[in-house]
């Protein structure tokens, strides 16, 4: 994948232009990223929406749950996605971001069996998690990312910050916080960030381990992630991946409970402690 004149290579991204711009980004920007989510039921009625000159909305790019990406604006442009923001003394952050829209339903609403979006498709529970938001107090539902979306966002994220100067990702609730609520956390934001900006990524494990009080490594090839000490219990975040670095808190009945950024439980038969 590489960016040349501004868009992603062809074989990397279809483009096809929105009219929603403001012109060209003015010298030494952008110089940052916000994630959103789309809310929408497909990347494809996303990139139509955004994409519709009476919508008055637009973005860089959409990142289908396959991976797949279409973008929208060329990165040395301004697009139209962040809306009314702030973040520190900046104002309107269209004017300083490229904004990357992930094709998600958002929240959704737990009824019966059923886990319902806004615009009334259910969703089976494994694309679901229990979660509470970082600007709110109470669990709600939310539809999972794929693995694919999360793989191709950290690409495209690495990418951009070796192409542009990049000092900043963020999240769409970080700079519109009470007006909106993307992307969520079922998106592994504060991980993604920290590993892309961070941290040095040519020596990630070794940094994953400092300060971690009670190392340990996950050995299953995905490992749930759950609210209680047993199988039964709710998911509450995407799997975690092998290798992923863990912090051991507590132990009961053959589970530990770790923290990633998050406090769950996992089985300790995929656990590897650290020597």
């Amino acid at each position: 994948m590489k960016i040349s004149g501004a868009k992603l290579d062809k074989q990397s991204a279809n483009f096809v232009a929105s009219p929603n711009t403001s012109g060209e980004f003015s010298e030494d920007l952008p110089d940052t990223i916000v994630i959103h989510y789309t809310a929408g039921s497909s990347a494809e009625s996303s990139v139509r929406t955004l994409t519709n000159s009476k919508v008055k909305a637009s973005a860089h790019m959409v990142i289908g749950r396959d991976g797949a990406v279409t973008q929208l604006i060329p990165f040395n442009t301004i697009a139209w996605h962040a809306g009314e923001s702030a973040w520190g003394d900046r104002r309107g952050l269209n004017k300083y971001s490229i904004g990357i829209e992930l094709d998600n339903a958002g929240r959704l609403t737990k009824s019966g069996e059923q886990y319902i979006s806004w615009f009334g498709r259910s969703y089976p529970e494994q694309e679901v998690i229990k979660a509470v938001h970082r600007n709110e107090e109470k669990l709600s539902y939310w539809h999972r990312f794929s693995e694919q979306q999360i793989t191709k966002t950290y690409e495209i994220c690495e990418l951009l910050i070796d192409t542009y100067d990049i000092k900043s990702i963020l999240g769409h609730e970080e700079i519109s916080p009470g007006r909106k609520s993307d992307p969520g956390p079922a998106f592994p934001l504060d991980k993604l960030r920290e590993r892309l900006l961070h941290s040095d990524r040519s020596d990630q494990g070794d940094n994953e381990m400092a300060g971690v009080d009670n190392p340990a490594v996950v050995t299953a090839s995905m490992l749930n992630i759950r609210s209680g000490p047993n199988g039964g219990t709710q998911t509450i975040a995407q799997p975690l991946k092998n290798g992923t670095v863990v912090d051991i808190k507590d132990e009961k009945e053959g589970w530990y409970r770790v923290d990633v950024k998050m406090s769950g439980w996992v089985s300790k038969n995929f656990i590897k402690k650290a020597t």
